[in-house]
């Protein structure tokens, strides 16, 4: 096997990746400039296809792309954006979402792409925690009316007019434009928003793009931790363009690839595998804004797709469609022999995913990885080498000592695409003395340097391909009058990877109502955070640690030993 890493003491667990320097087919370093450049080797390219209402199909080439996000750009600079300020971005996977990310880079500010499984009480929290000066949404989404919870959040909003707009709830916030309809109160409708943007210079638009530095902040991400509440990350754009070059050499995709998925680009992994991969390679985005499995193969059949991405339990889904038997999918190219898909009569794949692979949200996703078509025997069980200019080191995660190699430990690491911090923690509490990030997770490095996950430290469950807190969804069951005691863990699901199930301890004299808990839960958390299951226990059934901790891995035991005798 080719060594493409360098143990620095082949005692201690330290493993190097090749300097970013070796690192071949990067571009620009800006997320503008990566703009510019793929617009440039691309122009009159299909860059995306999105399906309009009432059946009409819109495509934008990279040259209209790039038109859209400069006319975003020029409406930002209109309303006042200053170098570095926020703009939240609430949208599912639409032409829009890219023209306002992209817009707003070339403004030369941050983008804060918000999710839109967010409940009221989420969006209130993020956009307060993030400070974002403008908002553009979709107002609607599923059965989501995202204006009337801007109303819900702030009342004077509705009231107020563009030109005079402020906020007491959300101080920071300076404007608001929504698509698909006329203005509203406070609201700009799109169309108005845009007109904003006419009198702005291609000079001065040139000079904001020019401004941008690859050292500037570029992206604010949000992701559940360890925390109770979401944590905002903050990237730079040399560590988000570092990515968006390489995953498309990094998932094998060739020259115009056509990329299918309905997972949130508000993910980061979804942005850089999915965006990046494919406009580096001159491929074409095959929009989808929420999955629908029956739709999803339609849109597959019509377009062509090469390289469909999704979750383990949407492939399920895919394989159930009512209309399975009856699309052409022989387009596909890259699909992994183990998935759903590969056993569709029309597909012919020899693709193997890049599997062997390891990434945080804070490290704008893989820290370590082999590429795709690397086997198991060449791969072993690991989850891959360092990228290149990464270290990764495995730790005591008490004392912070680098352990002897083999050994398990805490995840460190450090590199080009490591975060700049999290908003409003000091980064010295996120980086050790030699600027380590600590991630939580436990593994093992092995003689070869290749890095073992083992498992989280902090016991985030990842349901579906979302990481979900459980000390968020404890704080909200907390809250509720009949529940005492509360440990959320997450149970082996087959497709889903994890299901979340809540654990409670109630009140004496109150019974269990798990569609009433449920039911009020919804009402504060996304959809994929609502416990599949509510089970109850009595106190003597948890076992706690010595400072009155309930011991979670031994409750996720208990948990799966009820649902199994239940045949849930």
């Amino acid at each position: 096997m080719t060594r493409h890493i360098f143990l620095d003491d082949p005692a201690l667990s330290v493993s190097r990746g090749k300097p970013l320097s070796a690192e071949p087919g990067m571009g620009a370093l800006t997320l503008g400039g990566f703009l510019e450049e793929v617009v440039a080797r691309y122009g009159e390219r299909e860059a995306l296809v999105q399906s309009r209402i009432a059946g009409s199909i819109e495509r934008w080439t990279y040259t209209d792309l790039h038109a859209r996000s400069r006319a975003v750009a020029k409406s930002l600079i209109a309303l006042g954006l200053g170098k570095g300020e926020r703009v939240a971005i609430l949208m599912t996977n639409r032409a829009e979402f890219l023209s306002s990310v992209f817009g707003t880079l070339l403004a030369g500010g941050v983008a804060a792409p918000i999710g839109t499984f967010s409940t009221q009480d989420e969006l209130a929290y993020l956009l307060s925690l993030s400070g974002c000066s403008h908002l553009l949404f979709e107002p609607a989404v599923l059965k989501k009316n995202f204006l009337s919870t801007l109303w819900r959040i702030d009342p004077t909003i509705e009231n107020q007019t563009p030109e005079c707009f402020q906020s007491d709830h959300l101080p920071f916030l300076q404007s608001i434009a929504m698509l698909g309809q006329p203005s509203q109160g406070a609201v700009r409708g799109w169309d108005d928003f845009l007109d904003l943007g006419r009198a702005v210079s291609d000079t001065r638009l040139a000079a904001r793009a020019a401004s941008v530095t690859p050292a500037d902040p570029a992206v604010l991400f949000f992701s559940s931790g360890s925390t109770a509440r979401p944590k905002a990350i903050l990237s730079a754009h040399q560590g988000v363009a570092t990515q968006m070059w390489r995953m498309g050499r990094q998932q094998g995709l060739d020259d115009g690839v056509r990329s299918w998925t309905a997972n949130g680009f508000f993910w980061s992994g979804n942005f850089a595998m999915i965006v990046g991969g494919t406009l580096a390679m001159g491929g074409t985005l095959i929009l989808q804004s929420t999955f629908d499995p029956v739709e999803a193969l339609e849109l597959m059949q019509t377009h062509r797709v090469s390289f469909p991405f999704a979750w383990p339990h949407q492939w399920e889904q895919l394989g159930q469609a009512s209309n399975w038997n009856d699309v052409d999918l022989s387009s596909l190219k890259y699909v992994d022999q183990s998935c759903r898909l590969a056993s569709h009569p029309t597909v012919r794949t020899h693709w193997l995913e890049p599997r062997h692979c390891y990434g945080n949200t804070e490290t704008f996703t893989l820290s370590a990885a082999y590429p795709a078509m690397t086997s198991r025997d060449a791969a072993g069980d690991s989850h891959g080498v360092p990228l290149p200019g990464n270290v990764i080191k495995i730790v005591d995660p008490v004392s912070g000592q680098t352990l002897p190699l083999g050994e398990a430990g805490e995840i460190a690491l450090k590199g080009p695409t490591l975060m700049l911090g999290y908003l409003g923690t000091p980064l010295w509490q996120t980086v050790d003395e030699n600027g380590y990030f600590r991630t939580g997770d436990s593994g093992h490095l092995d003689a070869e340097g290749r890095l073992h996950w083992h498992g989280r430290l902090n016991d985030i469950i990842k349901t579906g391909g979302a990481n979900v807190s459980p000390l968020e969804i404890d704080e909200a069951l907390r809250a509720l009058p009949e529940i005492r005691i509360s440990q959320t863990v997450g149970v082996p699901h087959d497709s889903l990877g994890e299901v979340v199930v809540a654990c409670v301890v109630l009140h004496e004299g109150n019974l269990l109502d798990e569609a009433s808990v449920r039911a009020s839960l919804r009402a504060k958390l996304a959809s994929y955070k609502v416990p599949r299951h509510v089970l109850c226990f009595e106190e003597s059934e948890i076992g706690m640690t010595g400072t009155s901790k309930v011991k979670s891995a031994d409750l996720r035991r208990l948990a799966i030993m009820r649902l199994e005798g239940s045949g849930a």
